[in-house]
Protein backbone atom coordinates (compact mmCIF):
# COMPACT_ATOMS: atom_id res chain seq x y z
CA UNK A 1 0.00 0.00 0.00
CA UNK A 2 2.76 2.22 0.97
CA UNK A 3 4.59 1.50 -2.28
CA UNK A 4 1.71 2.37 -4.35
CA UNK A 5 1.55 5.68 -2.20
CA UNK A 6 5.00 6.62 -3.13
CA UNK A 7 4.77 5.58 -6.56
CA UNK A 8 2.10 7.67 -7.17
CA UNK A 9 3.58 10.81 -5.07
CA UNK A 10 7.12 10.48 -7.38
CA UNK A 11 4.10 10.16 -10.44
CA UNK A 12 3.53 13.30 -9.19
CA UNK A 13 6.19 15.34 -9.04
CA UNK A 14 7.69 14.27 -12.34
CA UNK A 15 4.13 15.89 -13.54
CA UNK A 16 4.58 18.58 -11.65
CA UNK A 17 8.69 19.23 -12.85
CA UNK A 18 7.06 18.96 -16.47
CA UNK A 19 4.50 21.55 -15.26
CA UNK A 20 7.59 23.91 -14.03
CA UNK A 21 9.25 24.00 -17.03
CA UNK A 22 6.56 24.86 -19.53
CA UNK A 23 5.98 27.54 -17.63
CA UNK A 24 7.37 31.05 -18.18
CA UNK A 25 10.53 31.77 -16.17
CA UNK A 26 9.71 34.62 -13.32
CA UNK A 27 11.52 37.65 -12.22
CA UNK A 28 14.20 37.08 -10.29
CA UNK A 29 12.97 39.28 -7.29
CA UNK A 30 9.47 37.43 -7.80
CA UNK A 31 11.48 33.96 -8.01
CA UNK A 32 12.85 34.82 -4.51
CA UNK A 33 10.02 35.75 -3.31
CA UNK A 34 8.00 33.10 -3.98
CA UNK A 35 10.95 30.78 -2.89
CA UNK A 36 10.28 32.14 0.89
CA UNK A 37 6.81 31.95 0.85
CA UNK A 38 7.14 28.61 -0.78
CA UNK A 39 10.01 27.49 2.14
CA UNK A 40 7.62 28.87 4.82
CA UNK A 41 4.83 26.56 3.69
CA UNK A 42 6.57 24.12 3.62
CA UNK A 43 7.89 24.30 7.48
CA UNK A 44 4.23 24.50 8.21
CA UNK A 45 3.52 21.70 6.17
CA UNK A 46 6.08 19.57 8.42
CA UNK A 47 4.59 21.12 11.55
CA UNK A 48 1.38 19.66 10.34
CA UNK A 49 2.08 16.33 9.33
CA UNK A 50 5.16 15.51 11.29
CA UNK A 51 4.05 11.91 11.85
CA UNK A 52 4.79 11.12 7.83
CA UNK A 53 8.19 11.99 7.51
CA UNK A 54 8.56 10.39 3.85
CA UNK A 55 6.14 12.97 3.11
CA UNK A 56 8.08 15.93 4.50
CA UNK A 57 11.15 14.86 2.64
CA UNK A 58 9.44 14.40 -1.03
CA UNK A 59 7.50 18.20 -0.31
CA UNK A 60 11.00 19.41 0.77
CA UNK A 61 12.80 18.37 -2.62
CA UNK A 62 10.34 19.28 -4.29
CA UNK A 63 9.88 22.79 -3.03
CA UNK A 64 14.08 23.00 -3.22
CA UNK A 65 14.12 22.09 -7.13
CA UNK A 66 12.53 25.43 -7.91
CA UNK A 67 15.76 27.27 -6.82
CA UNK A 68 18.47 28.33 -9.28
CA UNK A 69 22.26 29.24 -8.28
CA UNK A 70 21.57 32.59 -9.65
CA UNK A 71 18.58 33.28 -7.35
CA UNK A 72 21.04 32.33 -4.24
CA UNK A 73 23.73 34.98 -5.80
CA UNK A 74 22.35 38.05 -7.00
CA UNK A 75 23.62 41.07 -7.69
CA UNK A 76 23.52 42.60 -4.62
CA UNK A 77 24.55 39.46 -2.76
CA UNK A 78 27.37 39.35 -5.12
CA UNK A 79 29.21 42.52 -4.58
CA UNK A 80 28.94 42.57 -1.19
CA UNK A 81 30.52 38.99 -0.95
CA UNK A 82 33.43 40.50 -3.44
CA UNK A 83 34.06 43.30 -0.92
CA UNK A 84 34.24 40.77 2.30
CA UNK A 85 36.31 38.17 1.79
CA UNK A 86 39.57 39.97 0.15
CA UNK A 87 39.44 42.66 3.09
CA UNK A 88 39.06 39.48 5.53
CA UNK A 89 42.18 38.13 3.96
CA UNK A 90 44.18 41.06 4.48
CA UNK A 91 43.29 41.92 8.16
CA UNK A 92 44.57 38.34 8.66
CA UNK A 93 47.80 38.76 7.27
CA UNK A 94 48.78 42.02 8.85
CA UNK A 95 47.59 40.57 12.18
CA UNK A 96 48.72 37.17 12.13
CA UNK A 97 52.66 36.81 12.02
CA UNK A 98 52.65 33.93 9.32
CA UNK A 99 56.53 33.23 9.04
CA UNK A 100 56.70 33.32 12.78
CA UNK A 101 53.94 31.01 12.90
CA UNK A 102 55.51 28.50 10.42
CA UNK A 103 58.78 28.48 12.39
CA UNK A 104 56.73 27.48 15.54
CA UNK A 105 55.36 24.99 13.57
CA UNK A 106 58.70 23.76 12.35
CA UNK A 107 60.29 23.90 16.07
CA UNK A 108 57.69 22.02 17.34
CA UNK A 109 57.91 19.21 14.80
CA UNK A 110 61.57 18.42 15.68
CA UNK A 111 62.53 20.15 19.43
CA UNK A 112 64.94 17.37 19.78
CA UNK A 113 67.11 18.62 17.24
CA UNK A 114 67.02 22.33 17.90
CA UNK A 115 68.16 21.33 21.61
CA UNK A 116 71.20 19.35 20.26
CA UNK A 117 72.74 22.00 18.06
CA UNK A 118 72.10 24.62 20.65
CA UNK A 119 74.43 22.12 23.48
CA UNK A 120 76.66 21.89 20.08
CA UNK A 121 77.28 25.31 20.06
CA UNK A 122 77.50 26.24 23.78
CA UNK A 123 80.30 23.67 23.68
CA UNK A 124 82.21 24.70 20.79
CA UNK A 125 82.44 28.32 21.61
CA UNK A 126 83.21 27.19 25.33
CA UNK A 127 86.03 25.26 23.76
CA UNK A 128 86.95 28.55 22.03
CA UNK A 129 87.21 30.30 24.95
CA UNK A 130 89.40 27.77 27.02
CA UNK A 131 91.83 27.82 23.76
CA UNK A 132 92.33 31.53 23.64
CA UNK A 133 93.45 31.23 27.50
CA UNK A 134 95.57 28.40 26.51
CA UNK A 135 96.78 30.39 23.63
CA UNK A 136 97.20 33.59 25.65
CA UNK A 137 99.38 31.60 28.32
CA UNK A 138 101.76 29.98 25.63
CA UNK A 139 102.13 33.40 24.36
CA UNK A 140 103.51 34.49 27.59
CA UNK A 141 105.64 32.00 28.14
CA UNK A 142 106.86 32.45 24.61
CA UNK A 143 107.64 35.93 25.27
CA UNK A 144 109.31 35.09 27.72
CA UNK A 145 112.09 33.15 26.59
CA UNK A 146 113.50 36.28 23.75
CA UNK A 147 116.29 37.33 24.95
CA UNK A 148 116.83 40.41 26.89
CA UNK A 149 118.34 43.32 24.21
CA UNK A 150 119.80 45.05 27.58
CA UNK A 151 121.82 41.81 29.34
CA UNK A 152 122.74 40.17 26.20
CA UNK A 153 125.30 42.75 25.43
CA UNK A 154 126.87 42.34 28.51
CA UNK A 155 126.95 38.64 28.43
CA UNK A 156 129.56 36.97 27.90
CA UNK A 157 129.85 33.83 25.70
CA UNK A 158 130.93 30.83 27.61
CA UNK A 159 130.76 27.54 27.13
CA UNK A 160 127.61 27.08 29.26
CA UNK A 161 125.77 30.03 27.63
CA UNK A 162 126.47 28.11 24.14
CA UNK A 163 125.10 24.67 25.06
CA UNK A 164 121.50 26.10 26.18
CA UNK A 165 121.39 28.10 23.47
CA UNK A 166 119.91 25.37 20.81
CA UNK A 167 118.08 24.52 24.06
CA UNK A 168 116.74 27.33 24.30
CA UNK A 169 115.96 27.21 20.50
CA UNK A 170 113.96 24.18 20.36
CA UNK A 171 111.66 25.69 23.14
CA UNK A 172 110.67 28.40 21.62
CA UNK A 173 110.03 26.51 18.59
CA UNK A 174 108.07 24.02 20.70
CA UNK A 175 106.04 26.53 22.57
CA UNK A 176 105.22 28.94 19.22
CA UNK A 177 104.21 25.53 16.96
CA UNK A 178 101.84 24.78 20.08
CA UNK A 179 100.33 28.11 19.61
CA UNK A 180 100.00 27.96 15.77
CA UNK A 181 98.24 24.71 16.48
CA UNK A 182 95.81 26.08 18.48
CA UNK A 183 94.77 28.85 16.44
CA UNK A 184 94.06 26.51 13.72
CA UNK A 185 91.91 24.57 16.10
CA UNK A 186 90.41 27.80 16.86
CA UNK A 187 89.61 28.65 13.39
CA UNK A 188 88.31 25.02 12.46
CA UNK A 189 85.75 25.54 15.57
CA UNK A 190 84.67 28.62 14.71
CA UNK A 191 83.91 28.29 10.89
CA UNK A 192 80.32 26.41 11.11
CA UNK A 193 79.48 29.67 12.97
CA UNK A 194 80.91 31.90 10.62
CA UNK A 195 77.84 33.23 8.17
CA UNK A 196 77.79 36.20 5.61
CA UNK A 197 76.45 38.80 8.21
CA UNK A 198 77.77 37.27 11.26
CA UNK A 199 78.65 39.48 14.44
CA UNK A 200 80.65 36.39 15.94
CA UNK A 201 83.84 37.65 17.65
CA UNK A 202 87.24 37.53 16.03
CA UNK A 203 89.43 35.52 17.98
CA UNK A 204 92.65 36.14 15.96
CA UNK A 205 93.74 38.89 17.98
CA UNK A 206 94.17 36.59 20.65
CA UNK A 207 98.17 36.11 20.72
CA UNK A 208 99.96 38.13 18.36
CA UNK A 209 102.20 35.56 18.06
CA UNK A 210 103.47 36.87 14.13
CA UNK A 211 104.19 40.30 14.98
CA UNK A 212 107.78 40.71 13.45
CA UNK A 213 109.01 42.98 17.24
CA UNK A 214 108.00 40.15 19.30
CA UNK A 215 110.90 37.84 17.43
CA UNK A 216 111.05 35.29 14.73
CA UNK A 217 112.41 31.77 15.35
CA UNK A 218 114.31 32.14 11.66
CA UNK A 219 114.95 35.94 11.22
CA UNK A 220 117.77 37.50 9.57
CA UNK A 221 121.03 37.78 11.43
CA UNK A 222 121.86 41.30 12.17
CA UNK A 223 125.23 41.31 10.33
CA UNK A 224 126.71 44.69 11.81
CA UNK A 225 128.00 46.31 8.67
CA UNK A 226 128.92 49.79 10.31
CA UNK A 227 131.52 47.51 12.37
CA UNK A 228 133.29 46.13 8.93
CA UNK A 229 137.10 46.57 9.37
CA UNK A 230 138.00 47.64 5.67
CA UNK A 231 141.02 49.02 3.63
CA UNK A 232 140.78 51.41 0.66
CA UNK A 233 141.49 49.61 -2.59
CA UNK A 234 143.28 52.93 -4.45
CA UNK A 235 145.44 51.27 -7.45
CA UNK A 236 147.87 52.36 -9.83
CA UNK A 237 146.32 52.65 -13.11
CA UNK A 238 149.76 51.38 -14.96
CA UNK A 239 150.34 48.37 -12.09
CA UNK A 240 148.09 44.66 -13.12
CA UNK A 241 147.66 41.58 -11.46
CA UNK A 242 147.07 38.96 -13.18
CA UNK A 243 144.45 36.38 -11.34
CA UNK A 244 145.45 32.69 -11.43
CA UNK A 245 142.51 30.50 -10.27
CA UNK A 246 142.91 27.00 -11.29
CA UNK A 247 141.18 24.61 -8.50
CA UNK A 248 138.16 23.11 -8.74
CA UNK A 249 134.95 24.37 -10.08
CA UNK A 250 133.40 27.71 -11.06
CA UNK A 251 132.91 28.16 -6.78
CA UNK A 252 136.24 27.85 -6.14
CA UNK A 253 137.37 30.03 -8.46
CA UNK A 254 135.14 32.60 -7.36
CA UNK A 255 136.45 32.49 -4.30
CA UNK A 256 139.92 32.74 -5.37
CA UNK A 257 139.09 35.68 -7.65
CA UNK A 258 137.62 37.04 -4.49
CA UNK A 259 141.19 36.48 -2.38
CA UNK A 260 143.13 37.67 -5.42
CA UNK A 261 140.91 41.08 -4.99
CA UNK A 262 142.43 41.56 -1.63
CA UNK A 263 145.65 40.39 -2.51
CA UNK A 264 145.59 43.49 -6.02
CA UNK A 265 144.49 46.21 -2.85
CA UNK A 266 147.23 45.34 -0.54
CA UNK A 267 149.67 45.49 -3.58
CA UNK A 268 147.78 48.80 -4.77
CA UNK A 269 147.24 46.52 -8.49
CA UNK A 270 144.71 46.34 -11.00
CA UNK A 271 143.31 43.58 -10.89
CA UNK A 272 142.80 41.62 -14.43
CA UNK A 273 140.08 39.17 -14.80
CA UNK A 274 141.30 35.99 -16.87
CA UNK A 275 140.33 35.21 -20.31
CA UNK A 276 137.71 32.59 -21.22
CA UNK A 277 140.53 31.02 -23.27
CA UNK A 278 141.89 29.98 -19.85
CA UNK A 279 139.36 29.94 -17.41
CA UNK A 280 135.72 30.33 -16.88
CA UNK A 281 133.68 32.84 -19.04
CA UNK A 282 133.19 35.07 -16.46
CA UNK A 283 131.67 38.14 -17.75
CA UNK A 284 128.20 35.52 -18.47
CA UNK A 285 127.62 35.04 -14.81
CA UNK A 286 129.52 38.07 -13.18
CA UNK A 287 128.95 41.83 -13.80
CA UNK A 288 132.46 42.69 -13.80
CA UNK A 289 131.31 47.23 -14.26
CA UNK A 290 129.25 46.59 -10.85
CA UNK A 291 132.92 46.06 -8.85
CA UNK A 292 134.28 49.13 -10.22
CA UNK A 293 130.71 51.37 -10.02
CA UNK A 294 130.84 49.64 -6.00
CA UNK A 295 134.36 51.46 -5.50
CA UNK A 296 134.00 54.37 -7.80
CA UNK A 297 136.99 53.78 -9.35
CA UNK A 298 138.43 51.13 -12.09
CA UNK A 299 139.70 48.38 -10.33
CA UNK A 300 139.31 45.42 -12.23
CA UNK A 301 139.08 45.13 -16.23
CA UNK A 302 138.99 42.35 -18.32
CA UNK A 303 142.04 40.45 -19.97
CA UNK A 304 140.64 41.93 -23.20
CA UNK A 305 140.44 45.31 -22.34
CA UNK A 306 144.28 44.70 -21.27
CA UNK A 307 145.21 42.81 -24.20
CA UNK A 308 143.39 46.20 -26.18
CA UNK A 309 145.91 48.32 -23.95
CA UNK A 310 149.21 46.68 -24.31
CA UNK A 311 148.53 45.84 -28.09
CA UNK A 312 148.04 42.39 -27.95
CA UNK A 313 151.39 41.82 -26.41
CA UNK A 314 150.67 40.63 -22.75
CA UNK A 315 154.05 39.69 -21.03
CA UNK A 316 153.69 38.79 -17.10
CA UNK A 317 156.93 40.33 -15.55
CA UNK A 318 156.89 38.19 -12.38
CA UNK A 319 154.91 34.98 -11.80
CA UNK A 320 155.30 34.61 -7.57
CA UNK A 321 153.68 31.41 -6.72
CA UNK A 322 151.81 31.61 -3.21
CA UNK A 323 151.92 27.45 -2.97
CA UNK A 324 155.10 25.46 -3.94
CA UNK A 325 153.61 21.99 -3.38
CA UNK A 326 152.68 19.97 -4.80
CA UNK A 327 153.57 22.00 -7.82
CA UNK A 328 154.77 25.21 -7.85
CA UNK A 329 151.88 27.80 -8.22
CA UNK A 330 149.22 24.60 -8.41
CA UNK A 331 149.54 25.11 -12.57
CA UNK A 332 149.99 22.23 -14.61
CA UNK A 333 151.80 22.05 -18.15
CA UNK A 334 148.41 22.14 -19.24
CA UNK A 335 147.39 25.54 -17.86
CA UNK A 336 150.81 27.21 -19.20
CA UNK A 337 149.83 26.47 -22.42
CA UNK A 338 146.36 27.87 -22.34
CA UNK A 339 148.26 31.06 -21.07
CA UNK A 340 150.21 31.05 -24.33
CA UNK A 341 147.86 30.34 -26.57
CA UNK A 342 146.09 33.23 -25.42
CA UNK A 343 148.89 35.54 -26.43
CA UNK A 344 149.96 35.70 -22.83
CA UNK A 345 154.40 35.07 -22.70
CA UNK A 346 155.98 35.32 -19.07
CA UNK A 347 158.98 34.33 -17.34
CA UNK A 348 159.99 32.03 -14.78
CA UNK A 349 157.74 30.82 -12.04
CA UNK A 350 159.43 31.63 -8.76
CA UNK A 351 158.16 30.97 -5.33
CA UNK A 352 157.22 33.53 -2.22
CA UNK A 353 158.19 30.59 0.49
CA UNK A 354 157.57 26.99 0.93
CA UNK A 355 153.94 26.14 1.38
CA UNK A 356 152.00 23.18 0.63
CA UNK A 357 147.93 23.44 0.25
CA UNK A 358 147.26 20.31 2.58
CA UNK A 359 148.29 22.71 5.26
CA UNK A 360 148.38 25.99 4.74
CA UNK A 361 149.88 28.52 7.20
CA UNK A 362 148.11 31.71 8.69
CA UNK A 363 149.50 34.72 6.75
CA UNK A 364 149.10 38.62 7.45
CA UNK A 365 148.97 41.33 5.27
CA UNK A 366 152.64 42.58 6.47
CA UNK A 367 154.16 38.98 4.96
CA UNK A 368 151.84 39.49 1.60
CA UNK A 369 152.92 43.05 1.03
CA UNK A 370 156.31 41.98 2.01
CA UNK A 371 156.93 38.88 -0.20
CA UNK A 372 154.45 39.76 -3.45
CA UNK A 373 155.84 44.07 -3.61
CA UNK A 374 156.93 44.60 -6.90
CA UNK A 375 157.82 47.62 -9.45
CA UNK A 376 157.19 45.57 -12.22
CA UNK A 377 154.13 46.60 -14.70
CA UNK A 378 152.35 43.05 -14.64
CA UNK A 379 152.53 40.43 -11.93
CA UNK A 380 151.09 37.03 -11.38
CA UNK A 381 150.47 34.80 -7.99
CA UNK A 382 149.65 31.85 -8.59
CA UNK A 383 145.95 30.25 -7.53
CA UNK A 384 145.47 31.61 -3.61
CA UNK A 385 141.99 29.16 -3.23
CA UNK A 386 143.50 27.45 -0.08
CA UNK A 387 145.16 30.60 1.01
CA UNK A 388 144.96 31.04 5.24
CA UNK A 389 145.22 35.21 4.78
CA UNK A 390 143.65 37.18 7.34
CA UNK A 391 140.58 34.63 7.38
CA UNK A 392 138.47 36.69 9.23
CA UNK A 393 139.27 39.68 7.76
CA UNK A 394 138.57 38.32 4.53
CA UNK A 395 135.24 36.48 5.45
CA UNK A 396 133.43 38.80 7.36
CA UNK A 397 130.04 40.21 5.86
CA UNK A 398 131.03 42.22 2.83
CA UNK A 399 134.46 41.41 2.43
CA UNK A 400 137.48 43.19 3.96
CA UNK A 401 137.47 46.13 0.70
CA UNK A 402 135.55 49.37 1.51
CA UNK A 403 132.84 49.63 -1.06
CA UNK A 404 129.54 51.54 -1.15
CA UNK A 405 127.52 48.11 -2.09
CA UNK A 406 126.47 45.32 -0.02
CA UNK A 407 128.81 42.77 -1.87
CA UNK A 408 131.33 43.46 -4.75
CA UNK A 409 131.49 40.12 -6.46
CA UNK A 410 127.08 39.09 -7.64
CA UNK A 411 125.74 37.34 -10.20
CA UNK A 412 125.17 39.61 -13.62
CA UNK A 413 121.43 41.50 -13.79
CA UNK A 414 120.33 39.52 -16.34
CA UNK A 415 120.51 36.73 -13.96
CA UNK A 416 119.31 38.65 -10.76
CA UNK A 417 116.10 39.22 -12.73
CA UNK A 418 115.66 35.89 -13.40
CA UNK A 419 116.17 34.69 -9.83
CA UNK A 420 113.29 37.34 -8.84
CA UNK A 421 111.14 36.17 -11.66
CA UNK A 422 111.57 32.63 -10.53
CA UNK A 423 110.63 33.22 -7.25
CA UNK A 424 107.38 35.11 -8.30
CA UNK A 425 106.45 32.29 -10.33
CA UNK A 426 107.05 28.89 -8.31
CA UNK A 427 107.88 29.94 -4.91
CA UNK A 428 106.94 33.34 -2.87
CA UNK A 429 108.47 35.29 -0.47
CA UNK A 430 109.11 32.68 2.31
CA UNK A 431 110.76 29.15 0.77
CA UNK A 432 113.64 27.00 2.17
CA UNK A 433 116.13 26.38 -0.38
CA UNK A 434 118.42 23.40 -0.09
CA UNK A 435 121.35 22.35 -2.01
CA UNK A 436 121.71 18.61 -1.95
CA UNK A 437 124.53 17.71 -3.26
CA UNK A 438 125.05 13.86 -4.02
CA UNK A 439 127.08 13.34 -7.21
CA UNK A 440 130.64 12.34 -6.31
CA UNK A 441 130.05 12.81 -2.63
CA UNK A 442 129.70 9.90 -0.86
CA UNK A 443 133.61 9.14 -1.39
CA UNK A 444 134.42 12.79 -0.79
CA UNK A 445 132.39 12.75 2.69
CA UNK A 446 133.31 9.54 3.95
CA UNK A 447 137.19 10.38 3.60
CA UNK A 448 135.86 13.28 6.17
CA UNK A 449 136.14 12.83 10.37
CA UNK A 450 132.57 12.64 10.59
CA UNK A 451 131.03 11.98 7.05
CA UNK A 452 128.48 14.55 5.48
CA UNK A 453 126.68 12.21 3.08
CA UNK A 454 123.17 11.34 4.58
CA UNK A 455 121.09 8.47 3.92
CA UNK A 456 118.00 9.81 2.26
CA UNK A 457 115.38 9.30 5.14
CA UNK A 458 117.85 10.54 7.97
CA UNK A 459 118.27 13.70 5.41
CA UNK A 460 114.66 13.86 4.82
CA UNK A 461 114.01 14.15 8.89
CA UNK A 462 116.59 16.72 9.02
CA UNK A 463 115.18 19.01 6.47
CA UNK A 464 111.69 18.28 7.82
CA UNK A 465 112.28 20.26 11.23
CA UNK A 466 113.88 23.33 9.16
CA UNK A 467 110.91 22.96 6.78
CA UNK A 468 108.56 23.37 10.17
CA UNK A 469 110.65 25.37 11.83
CA UNK A 470 110.52 28.21 8.73
CA UNK A 471 106.73 27.56 8.47
CA UNK A 472 107.69 27.85 4.75
CA UNK A 473 104.42 26.39 1.88
CA UNK A 474 107.59 24.91 -0.45
CA UNK A 475 111.37 23.99 -0.47
CA UNK A 476 113.56 25.15 -3.29
CA UNK A 477 116.01 22.13 -4.64
CA UNK A 478 119.43 22.46 -6.09
CA UNK A 479 121.07 18.80 -6.49
CA UNK A 480 122.91 17.03 -8.92
CA UNK A 481 120.78 13.76 -7.41
CA UNK A 482 119.42 11.30 -9.48
CA UNK A 483 115.97 11.12 -9.67
CA UNK A 484 116.06 7.86 -7.58
CA UNK A 485 116.94 10.10 -4.79
CA UNK A 486 115.30 13.23 -5.09
CA UNK A 487 111.58 11.14 -5.56
CA UNK A 488 112.08 9.47 -2.45
CA UNK A 489 113.40 12.37 -0.61
CA UNK A 490 110.26 13.82 -1.47
CA UNK A 491 107.47 11.38 -0.04
CA UNK A 492 109.32 11.86 3.63
CA UNK A 493 109.50 15.46 3.72
CA UNK A 494 105.64 15.76 5.31
CA UNK A 495 104.93 17.98 8.13
CA UNK A 496 101.81 18.44 10.06
CA UNK A 497 100.86 15.26 7.49
CA UNK A 498 101.03 17.87 4.38
CA UNK A 499 103.70 16.96 1.95
CA UNK A 500 105.88 19.52 0.96
CA UNK A 501 106.62 20.27 -2.37
CA UNK A 502 110.44 20.17 -3.12
CA UNK A 503 110.50 22.33 -6.48
CA UNK A 504 113.43 22.41 -9.47
CA UNK A 505 113.76 24.49 -11.98
CA UNK A 506 111.82 23.07 -14.98
CA UNK A 507 112.92 22.35 -18.53
CA UNK A 508 112.41 24.96 -20.56
CA UNK A 509 108.67 25.63 -21.47
CA UNK A 510 108.00 28.77 -24.31
CA UNK A 511 104.51 29.55 -22.33
CA UNK A 512 106.56 30.44 -19.28
CA UNK A 513 108.30 33.56 -19.39
CA UNK A 514 110.19 33.38 -16.06
CA UNK A 515 113.51 32.69 -18.08
CA UNK A 516 112.60 34.59 -20.66
CA UNK A 517 116.12 37.43 -20.70
CA UNK A 518 118.48 34.47 -20.73
CA UNK A 519 116.64 33.10 -23.82
CA UNK A 520 116.81 36.67 -25.66
CA UNK A 521 120.29 37.46 -24.90
CA UNK A 522 121.57 33.66 -25.95
CA UNK A 523 122.49 32.53 -22.51
CA UNK A 524 119.77 30.33 -21.20
CA UNK A 525 121.51 26.36 -21.32
CA UNK A 526 124.74 27.21 -20.38
CA UNK A 527 125.90 25.30 -17.58
CA UNK A 528 128.10 28.11 -15.32
CA UNK A 529 124.75 30.53 -15.85
CA UNK A 530 122.39 27.81 -14.68
CA UNK A 531 125.05 27.17 -11.79
CA UNK A 532 124.73 30.90 -10.76
CA UNK A 533 121.04 30.92 -11.01
CA UNK A 534 120.77 27.94 -8.63
CA UNK A 535 123.07 30.06 -6.11
CA UNK A 536 120.84 33.59 -6.59
CA UNK A 537 117.71 31.37 -5.76
CA UNK A 538 118.97 30.06 -2.70
CA UNK A 539 120.99 33.41 -1.80
CA UNK A 540 117.55 34.56 -1.72
CA UNK A 541 115.54 32.38 0.45
CA UNK A 542 113.98 32.52 3.62
CA UNK A 543 116.45 30.05 5.32
CA UNK A 544 119.08 28.08 3.26
CA UNK A 545 120.30 24.45 3.80
CA UNK A 546 123.31 23.89 2.97
CA UNK A 547 126.21 21.09 1.93
CA UNK A 548 129.02 20.69 4.06
CA UNK A 549 132.38 20.96 2.52
CA UNK A 550 131.06 22.47 -0.77
CA UNK A 551 132.25 25.46 -1.63
CA UNK A 552 128.59 25.80 -3.93
CA UNK A 553 127.23 25.86 -0.62
CA UNK A 554 130.17 28.28 0.67
CA UNK A 555 129.79 30.93 -2.45
CA UNK A 556 125.78 30.78 -1.11
CA UNK A 557 126.58 31.60 2.43
CA UNK A 558 128.43 34.30 1.38
CA UNK A 559 126.10 36.09 -0.64
CA UNK A 560 123.63 35.67 1.86
CA UNK A 561 126.08 37.08 4.67
CA UNK A 562 126.39 40.19 2.44
CA UNK A 563 123.16 40.57 0.87
CA UNK A 564 121.49 40.56 4.32
CA UNK A 565 119.67 37.47 3.76
CA UNK A 566 121.22 34.93 6.25
CA UNK A 567 118.72 33.30 9.00
CA UNK A 568 118.92 32.11 12.20
CA UNK A 569 117.97 28.97 10.90
CA UNK A 570 120.23 28.50 8.48
CA UNK A 571 122.21 25.53 8.89
CA UNK A 572 124.78 22.84 7.10
CA UNK A 573 122.58 19.57 6.34
CA UNK A 574 121.56 17.63 9.53
CA UNK A 575 124.22 19.71 11.35
CA UNK A 576 125.91 18.53 14.39
CA UNK A 577 124.24 14.63 13.31
CA UNK A 578 126.49 11.61 11.77
CA UNK A 579 125.09 9.34 9.29
CA UNK A 580 123.27 6.65 10.97
CA UNK A 581 124.80 4.58 8.55
CA UNK A 582 128.04 5.00 6.96
CA UNK A 583 129.70 2.40 4.01
CA UNK A 584 133.24 0.97 4.73
CA UNK A 585 136.33 2.57 2.81
CA UNK A 586 137.63 0.57 -0.32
Amino acid sequence: MNRLSSSSEDDDDRQNLIDQNDRKLPTPRSTAAAAAFHIADDYDDIDSNSNNRSYNHHQLRRRFTFLKLGDLFNKRSFVVLAIFVPTFFIILFFVTDIKALLFTAGNFSSPPYDSASGKLRESELRALYLLKQQQVSLFNLWKQTLPNPTNSSNSTSNHSDSTQIPLLDDLKSAVLRQISINRDIQQVLLSPHRTGNSTEPDFRDFGDFENPSLGDRCRTVDQQFSQRRTIEWKPNSNKYLFAICVSGQMSNHLICLEKHMFFAALLNRVLVIPSHKVDYQFSRVLDIDHINKCLGRTVVVTFEELAEKKKNHIHIDKFICYFLHPTPCYVDNEHVKKLKGAGVSMNKLESAWVEDVKKPTKRTVQDVQSKFSSNDDVIAIGDVFFADLEQEWVMQPGGPLAHKCKTLIEPSRLIMLTAQRFIQTFLGKNFVALHFRRHGFLKFCNNKQPSCFYPIPQAADCITRVAQRANAAVIYLSTDAAESETGLLQSLVVVNGKTVPLVKRPARNSAEKWDALLYRHGIEGDAQVEAMLDKTICAMSSVFIGASGSTFTEDILRLRKDWGSASLCDEYLCQGEDPNFIAENE
